[in-house]
């Protein structure tokens, strides 16, 4: 009796407890700083991404004409070897980087979190497959995984998603296993397999829900890490390709003539700086939040 009583506590309990408990981690999350400036730094170029190529002020592929322009009034952050206007290929850029990250990290966390849930829960010679396959992954660097990758694939935007998406997965794996493992052995979760609730629905409600907090602080850090792989291999010509407006290509357009033109990849490599220590600023902030471990206050 005391098993189902367990498995069907009150919903309305549960849902304060769980209101209560999200906005003491929205407080702790507020108070951060460095926190709260890289959510404001995210949110502002989302904005940009949108709206990108609505308020860019030339056509990011347009020649216009006037090759290495210093930033002026008209041109604010100049003009590349080509003449184009570097503002208005930073802002569309911006959708290009950002959407490289974000779907790169779906790639790479569907699949990671599907394979340490199985890992976890299951244990066994599921957990052993499952682990040396993550561990074999997890001996190459990331870069150079996505470098082989794309030498079997080829050099392209869409290629590049998919290589860090790889490289990613076993790092999802890794994590979600060792939180399913804390958490399958809860007297919740013993309550909810005893009044006969099926595996998929233990898994998914019971087990995997209350790994969130992990899950979103490693998504939120490994956006930034897959723009910066990403902008990486462009850099090198192995992903996204002339013309397109992707600031680790437009920053390799730029190296030849740093000294004469240092403008054409400052300020894609400034834009680059800023996504990825806002990632890393809301990632840590995330995780003193929600880890039990940092909670210092209420």
């Amino acid at each position: 009796m005391s098993a189902v009583g367990t498995a069907t506590a009150p919903s309305g309990d549960a849902g304060e407890i769980a209101a209560a408990a999200h906005g003491r981690a929205l407080r702790r999350f507020m108070r951060n700083r460095g926190a709260v400036v890289g959510a404001v730094v995210l949110f502002a170029w989302g904005i940009v991404a949108l709206l990108g190529a609505r308020v860019a002020p030339y056509d990011p592929t347009e020649l216009l004409g006037m090759a290495r322009q210093p930033p002026s009034a008209e041109f604010w952050f100049g003009t590349d070897t080509l003449g184009r206007d570097v503002f208005s290929r930073v802002l569309v850029g911006s959708q290009v980087s950002l959407q490289l990250g974000l779907i790169s990290v779906g790639l790479g966390a569907l699949p990671g979190v599907a394979l340490g849930l199985f890992a976890g829960y299951f244990g066994g010679w599921t957990d052993t497959l499952i682990s040396r396959l993550t561990d074999a992954m997890l001996a190459f660097p990331s870069i150079l995984l996505a470098l082989v990758i794309i030498a079997a694939l080829g050099p392209s935007l869409n290629n590049v998603m998919i290589a860090v998406g790889i490289g990613t997965i076993p790092l999802y794996a890794r994590l979600v296993r060792g939180s399913v493992l804390s958490v399958k052995t809860l007297p919740y979760v013993e309550a909810a397999r005893v009044v006969g609730n099926p595996t998929h629905r233990i898994m998914l409600r019971y087990v995997l829900v209350n790994c969130y907090a992990p899950i979103g602080v490693l998504s939120t850090l490994q956006v930034g890490n897959a723009i910066l792989i990403g902008s990486g291999l462009s850099f090198l010509g192995l992903g996204a390709q002339p013309p397109t407006p992707e600031w680790g290509l437009m920053s390799a357009e730029g190296r030849d003539v740093l000294r004469r033109a240092w403008w054409i990849s400052t300020f894609p490599g400034a834009a680059i700086l800023s996504v990825v220590v806002a990632c890393n600023l809301v990632g840590d902030g995330l995780r003193a939040a929600l880890d039990p471990r940092m909670r210092l206050d209420g």
